[in-house]
């Protein structure tokens, strides 16, 4: 059974509902809907327009049986050349259906359904009842006008034989009459329940997937190990010399990274917020990783719907223990005394810009009384969630991080600073960035377009297997990069690395943003616009989310470096 809305002949009264009933291995022919005693749907002016609107812009319609969703067969030739009938037919699945069609500027309409469902019979006993589980739903859309529907008083219809039917047009300047019927058809089937999900996850690009994985295993690899090359032996000369007893002359000719030793550690500008977004991208990095590790198990599969968003809610919130614990020790290496507020912010800052953002676009979606807006009870739960649980959570790690021994620097900082030269112009910030981001960004390119393609392009993805290891390749490149820029940094002698370390280890997210605008660009035709304001307000959540997780993986791959480097010389 499941449950359709029908126009109402009034623009301004919301649809009426009619029920379906559809019973297992039960055929129905042809069945109307949305009729009363075999009248035709009247579509008013205002709502042919907006069909009209919707077919042209390519929507879809989903619909769920046995929580399976909907899918349009689609055959596709392998080999374009040769005989028809050496031609081998690919069979692949498009999730939901067109709402229609266009055709030499005409606007037609699929109101008629076939639901074709298969379902596998269960091998039991003589004795025992067989079990009947469905395993796919199929839909054929077919556009059918009102003049080669015979209908009856009772619901009841006739199609036209054969392919003499015209399809149904969709005036937007007029009212138009057509009838909405839908036809249902039982098969059985050999698929288990077990493998149900495997047709409609039958994806052509899994050569393409690896062609990618191998690509970023070996570019990642390669530049790792030159750099790793160039790095040590850079570090073992200048050890060596930094280590070297020779006379004054020589030690006052000394330059490079060792020189700022006194000011290497010295902290930073505004030290609560540094530690704010560094702990948030700890939690960020934690739920992450286990949702990542725990989806390529196979335990948050498609088929359980919502699962992957729900798990990666509760487990951010969970892991705002880490977060603050993170967040604690760091502040109080950065001689912070305000522990309280210092938690406070880490609970709040990014989780309060996330939450503003989607309750903003979730008002938008509210006013145009979309089935995808958060219901309002789903929001208080969530803000309930967040200062229920996160908040004591990041509190109670904060309070044990700020306790606990704050991290050894090797070295003192004095107490005057020392000066900065004037600096090349490819020690810039900005440029550092766009260096910084290339390495990341290039490894996990064409796992990003799959990504898009299964948000905004109305894919499935699964292949969590690849993106554990996209993730991995990406946490390497991140740390090595952000080392190598850090070096040059302080060979520059330039100690102010904390916050700059921070934005140019994250700079593989100005690249994710310029990206995301050519998808939007190149890739999608949303004109509107509220879709416009979706897809920046979510990409914006995204482009933030992955400047933190970046950001973090390379602040603290550099922090790690540069005590282990000033640990090895001698300093007098």
């Amino acid at each position: 059974m499941s449950t359709t809305r029908c126009p109402s002949a009034n623009p301004k009264k919301s649809p009426t509902r009619q029920r379906i009933w559809v019973l297992m291995n039960s055929e129905k022919k042809c069945e109307v809907l949305c009729s009363q005693s075999s009248k035709p749907v009247t579509l008013t002016v205002e709502q042919s327009r907006l069909v009209a609107e919707r077919i042209t812009e390519d929507y879809y319609v989903h619909l769920i049986a046995d929580n399976l969703p909907v899918a349009t067969r689609l055959e596709l030739y392998s080999n374009r050349d040769g005989d028809d009938k050496k031609k081998e037919k690919d069979v692949q699945f498009e999730h939901g259906y067109r709402l229609g069609f266009t055709d030499v500027n005409k606007i037609y309409l699929h109101n008629h359904l076939s639901f074709i469902l298969y379902y596998h019979r269960e091998d039991l006993e003589e004795d025992q009842e067989h079990t009947y589980r469905v395993v796919r739903f199929e839909v054929i859309p077919q556009s059918i006008r009102l003049e080669d529907i015979k209908a009856d008083e009772k619901s009841s219809c006739t199609l036209p034989e054969g392919t003499s039917s015209s399809p149904q047009e969709i005036d937007p300047s007029k009212e138009n009459q057509l009838y909405f019927t839908y036809s249902v058809h039982w098969e059985e089937s050999d698929i288990k329940w077990a493998s149900r999900w495997d047709t409609y996850l039958t994806m052509s690009d899994v050569q393409i997937h690896w062609f990618s994985i191998i690509n970023s295993v070996v570019v990642v690899f390669f530049l790792s190990g030159i750099l790793s090359m160039i790095i040590i032996r850079t570090l073992r000369k200048d050890i060596a010399n930094y280590n070297k007893e020779d006379d004054i002359e020589d030690t006052m000719e000394e330059s490079g990274w060792k020189l700022v030793h006194g000011d290497v550690f010295r902290p930073p500008q505004y030290p609560m917020i540094l530690s704010s977004l560094l702990g948030s991208g700890i939690q960020l990095f934690c739920m992450i990783l286990i949702v990542i590790f725990v989806a390529m198990l196979g335990m948050l599969s498609p088929s359980s719907r919502g699962a992957l968003m729900t798990t990666a809610c509760f487990l951010f919130m969970f892991m705002g223990v880490f977060g603050g614990f993170a967040a604690g020790r760091l502040y109080r290496t950065l001689k912070g005394h305000r522990w309280k507020k210092g938690a406070f912010c880490t609970a709040t800052l990014y989780p309060g810009v996330v939450f503003g953002i989607c309750f903003v676009l979730n008002c938008f979606i509210w006013g145009k009384h979309s089935s995808g807006a958060v219901p309002f009870p789903t929001m208080v739960a969530l803000l309930c969630m967040w200062f229920g649980i996160s908040l004591p959570l990041v509190y109670l790690g904060y309070y044990f991080g700020f306790r606990k021994q704050p991290y050894d620097n090797p070295v003192r900082t004095n107490q005057i600073p020392r000066q900065i030269p004037e600096q090349r112009w490819y020690m810039n910030r900005f440029v550092g960035i766009l260096m910084a981001g290339i390495l990341p960004f290039g490894a996990m390119f064409i796992e990003l377009f799959f990504i898009f393609s299964a948000i905004w392009e109305n894919q499935f993805y699964y292949l969590f297997g690849f993106l554990f290891l996209v993730f991995i390749i990406l946490v390497v490149s991140c740390s090595q990069i952000s080392i190598v820029m850090v070096y040059f940094q302080l060979c520059a002698e330039d100690y102010r690395w904390w916050w700059r370390n921070f934005l140019v280890s994250g700079g593989s997210a100005f690249y994710v943003l310029v990206y995301a605008i050519f998808y939007f660009v190149n890739k999608l035709d949303i004109v509107e616009f509220i879709p416009s304001l979706l897809y920046f307000g979510y990409t914006a959540l995204m482009v933030l989310s992955f400047w933190l997780l970046t950001g973090t993986i390379g602040f603290y791959a550099a922090y790690m470096f540069v005590r282990k480097i000033y640990a090895a010389v001698k300093i007098d």
